[in-house]
Formats: C-alpha cells, sequence, structure tokens
C-alpha cells in the first residue's frame, strides 16, 4: 500500500518555464493526506522555495531539499529530519573550479540559503526572482558562512555539455547528476540518500513508496521506490530502465487517491 509519494518538481510536476503550480495539485495533495499518504516534493531547491510553491499545503508535508541533502519534516516551519554536509575545503576547490569555466556561474546551498558569487547579475534574478530561493551574494566562495550541503553549476549552455569537463574529476568525492537543461549539481547525498532518511524518520517502508522524476538526479530516488514513475519526455535511456511512464503527475495521484478510503 503507497503511503508516500516522493516527486520531482522541475520537469515532473512544474512544467519546465512555469513558476506555479496548477490548483489540482494541492486538491489531490490533501486528499492523500486525508488518506494517510505523505506527500513529499523532492527537489534540488531549497526548503524555502518549495515551501512557497506549495504555500497552501505546506504545513502538512515533508520535503527532500538541495537532492537529499536536506529533509525536512512537517510543520510550519518543519524540523531538520537530516543534513549531509560536504567537506568544505573540498567543496570550495570545486566552487572554483566551476567559476573559472567561462560560461557558468556557481550556486553553493546551505541549509536554507542559495550563496551567489554572480559574474553576471542575471543569475541573481534567475535564483531569487523566478526560483523562488533565499539569497545570499559572496565575493569569494571562500566567505561562506555555513555548512556547504550542495554545488550547482549553472552553465549558460547545456548542463550535459559540461559533464566531461567537471564531473570527472570530482567523482570520487561526489556526486554529480544533471538536474535540468543549465544545471549540473555536486553533493555527498542524492534523492536516494534523503528518501532512504525520509522514510527512516517516517518508518515508512520503501516498498509503500511511490515516486516521481524525469531527469538523472531522480535515477537513485526512483530505483528504491516500491512505484516508480518516470515522465514521458525522459530520455530514452532512463524511459528503457523504468518502464511505468505517464505524461502528468496529476492524474496518477487521483488514481492513487480514488484507491484509498478516507481515514476515519
Amino acid at each position: 500500500m503507497i503511503r508516500l509519494i516522493a516527486c520531482d518538481i522541475d520537469g515532473t510536476l512544474l512544467p519546465e518555464g512555469s513558476t506555479g503550480l496548477e490548483p489540482a495539485v494541492y486538491i489531490q495533495i490533501r486528499r492523500l493526506s486525508e488518506r494517510g499518504v505523505f506527500f513529499c516534493p523532492a527537489s534540488g531547491r531549497q526548503y524555502s522555495s518549495l515551501r512557497r510553491l506549495f504555500a497552501p499545503v505546506a504545513g502538512r508535508l515533508p520535503f527532500l531539499c538541495e537532492n537529499g541533502a536536506v529533509v525536512f519534516g512537517p510543520g510550519s516551519p518543519g524540523p531538520i529530519l537530516s543534513k549531509t554536509e560536504m567537506a568544505r575545503e573540498a567543496a570550495l576547490e570545486l566552487c572554483r573550479d566551476i567559476l573559472a569555466q567561462p560560461r557558468c556561474e556557481v550556486l553553493i546551498s546551505g541549509a536554507n540559503t542559495s550563496y551567489l558569487c554572480p559574474k553576471q547579475g542575471n543569475i541573481v534574478t534567475l535564483v531569487r526572482d523566478f526560483v523562488g530561493n533565499n539569497v545570499a551574494l559572496l565575493s569569494a566562495p571562500e566567505e561562506m558562512p555555513e555548512a556547504i550541503v550542495k554545488v550547482s553549476a549553472y552553465c549558460r549552455d547545456a548542463a550535459a555539455d559540461m559533464v566531461p569537463l567537471l564531473a570527472p574529476r570530482w567523482s570520487t568525492r561526489f556526486r554529480s547528476a544533471v538536474a535540468g537543461a543549465h544545471w549540473l549539481d555536486f553533493t555527498l547525498a542524492d534523492k536516494g540518500t534523503g528518501l532512504r532518511q525520509l522514510c527512516a524518520a517516517l518508518q515508512i517502508p520503501l516498498r509503500d513508496v511511490a515516486a516521481f522524476g524525469d531527469n538523472y538526479n531522480d535515477v537513485p530516488m526512483l530505483e528504491l521506490a516500491g512505484t516508480a514513475y518516470l515522465m514521458e519526455g525522459a530520455a530514452a535511456e532512463l524511459k528503457a530502465r523504468f518502464p511505468r511512464h505517464c505524461a502528468q503527475v496529476v492524474p496518477e495521484l487521483a488514481r492513487l487517491a480514488d484507491a484509498l478510503p478516507p481515514r476515519i
């Protein structure tokens, strides 16, 4: 029986280029909650950005943030259930490596703040105003005032083009994953790590988890979940690995809610 639904956001629940969820999402989350099922956004985004996106139902939800590096429980605000920190000196070296790439910006993630060392001002507008993150500016990565949980390269060209330039030299120290058309993320954790920690905290077996995703950073979560859904627009390689596909998440949420009676 499904007791937890972990769902990627950008490209999965939220179409690329969109800034808000359709009202039907909140309706189905409430229906699932009434049936004892947790809905958990699972994203590379930070906690504040996700809470704003899910504002009408945020207090009901656990959140798997920063690609699994920080997990929050339900509440307003919810408690931190787990945090996986990167080794600071290695993470700072990675930041400098990203900044040395002519067409890349670096985003350094704390538990609930995105730190930028902007080479061009539009990265600030993108992260603060479009994504909706809490943002602070640094003149250099070494000024980072808190533990580092994720380092991201914003690639003005395709993120996939930066993989052979950045990923191999860091693969022995950090996990890397393409997290969207322009984002390449580095963490110690991944969405699978976050899902394991969340399920342990909530005492939910992984076999009772359904997960939705569309990209390579979703793979560890999809592999662990008892029921995995891949979006129709995903890469052919991923579609071959995960045979259960869907075009839209909301109808599947409705179907799952329909299969369960409300709690008395």
